[in-house]
């Protein structure tokens, strides 16, 4: 039904309930004006006068009576009906459409749906971990986590936190293999280099040299394209490997990984949640961004500052220089 159709007829309903044009449009926020116009192009779209008109009464006619009786439950079953979405918009619950990238970021997304679900029960997530970047609507996506800032029309980006990159190895490793002190001391070192799932290519090193990011291409002992199996092969000092902030950071302060060429240590990406516009978003999709920027915005569980970098790999060099030379 065309919208000025449905105004009219709302006009009119409303005028024949209150006995009044003027309280009618009071109650619709219109100009008594405007209420006028509206019942007078139903008047002509139907071919029938609906109200007796007076300077200071309306009273419906036969025909208008009859139209009001056909009408009115109609017009009560749409209003009750557009209430549905409205209320569901307010209503924290539902289910919850949220991508991110496979790659280390369990660790970041996981806290917050587990304290999501304890503040709002009835929500229900539904996660896709995926390293590929879709479509925005064909996805129906309502939030995203992506490495970078997204570029899609339409999209809103917030950055959450700095994602470093960081060389590391294990102090078994090291005892074995030594640190490398230089960039060009990795030609010597067994060296993982992680596999693109998408293009089957080999991943170079994304690395800081001085205020530029440089792609080094390592010579790899080891290559896979699962992170977790990487992971595994540093953890278990088989090799040395470029690992995110995300997993690095409580490795490192717990003694088990060794941050290594610090210096090198590349911090030129972010990772941002994305949504579309909060002026439409239901109360669950609003909920969860809240959530997320709450616990993740700069939160430092996940990033290593220069010092700690610095003062980890200054100890364990200490340590295998007084290792080498008893």
């Amino acid at each position: 039904m065309p919208i000025n159709e449905l105004r009219s007829i709302t006009t009119f309903v409303n005028t024949a309930e209150l006995g009044s044009l003027r309280r009618a449009a009071q109650t619709l926020g219109v100009t008594p004006q405007a209420a006028s116009q509206a019942l007078a192009q139903l008047e002509q779209h139907l071919g029938v006068r609906l109200f007796h008109r007076t300077t200071r009464h309306m009273a419906l006619t036969d025909e208008g009576r009859q139209f009001l009786e056909a009408v009115q439950p109609s017009l009560l079953g749409l209003q009750r009906a557009l209430q549905i979405p409205r209320r569901a918009k307010d209503d924290i619950a539902g289910p919850l459409r949220i991508v991110g990238p496979r790659s280390s970021f369990w660790p970041v997304l996981w806290p917050v749906l587990d304290e999501l679900c304890r503040r709002h029960p009835d929500v229900q997530p539904d996660v896709q971990m995926d390293d590929r970047i879709g479509n925005w609507v064909e996805d129906r996506v309502d939030v995203g986590f992506r490495i970078g800032a997204m570029a899609a029309e339409g999209v809103i980006a917030r950055r959450l936190f700095t994602l470093q990159l960081i060389p590391c190895a294990t102090p078994a490793y090291i005892a074995r293999h030594g640190m490398p002190a230089t960039l060009d001391d990795l030609a010597s070192h067994r060296c993982s280099v992680f596999r693109s799932s998408g293009t089957g290519r080999a991943v170079p090193w994304h690395l800081k040299v001085d205020d530029s990011v440089v792609d080094l291409d390592v010579v790899p002992a080891f290559c896979t394209n699962d992170e977790t199996m990487e992971m595994q092969a540093v953890l278990d000092g088989q090799v040395i490997a470029l690992v995110t902030g995300v997993i690095a950071a409580p490795l490192i302060r717990e003694g088990r990984l060794v941050p290594l060429l610090t210096r090198h240590v590349s911090d030129h990406l972010g990772m941002h949640v994305y949504y579309g516009s909060r002026r439409s978003q239901p109360a669950r999709v609003r909920a969860f961004i809240d959530l997320a920027v709450e616990m993740l915005k700069d939160n430092p569980a996940f990033v290593l500052t220069p010092k700690e970098l610095a003062t980890a790999e200054t100890k364990a060099r200490k340590a295998w220089g007084s290792r080498k030379a008893g």
